[in-house]
């Protein structure tokens, strides 16, 4: 279920904070967060953050086109490791 449209987007305050003072000094550092319900707003653009996935953080260059987005969605939380050999035998088709 989406987010009331007069709410407008969720944006945790100490990411405001750090954004900004990242913005200011011009140096290019990740920000982590562990925030990945936030929204991403335009004063993130050209920014680069850290987003837990609950193992690591997972550096996120934000741009135009994530703009609206959640963080979460750009730091995967399951890594697929494959199917085993034992189901690539399974699939194949029987002969005859």
């Amino acid at each position: 279920m989406a987010r009331s449209v007069w709410k407008g987007p969720f944006v945790d305050g100490y990411l405001l904070k750090k954004a900004d003072v990242a913005r200011a000094s011009g140096r290019n550092q990740i920000i982590k967060t562990w925030s990945r319900r936030s929204t991403i707003l335009p004063q993130f653009i050209g920014l680069t953050f850290g987003v837990y996935n609950g193992k690591k953080f997972i550096p996120v260059a934000v741009n135009e086109d994530m703009i609206g987005h959640k963080f979460g969605e750009f730091s995967p939380t399951r890594t697929f490791t494959g199917h085993t050999a034992q189901d690539k035998k399974a699939e194949k088709p029987k002969k005859g």
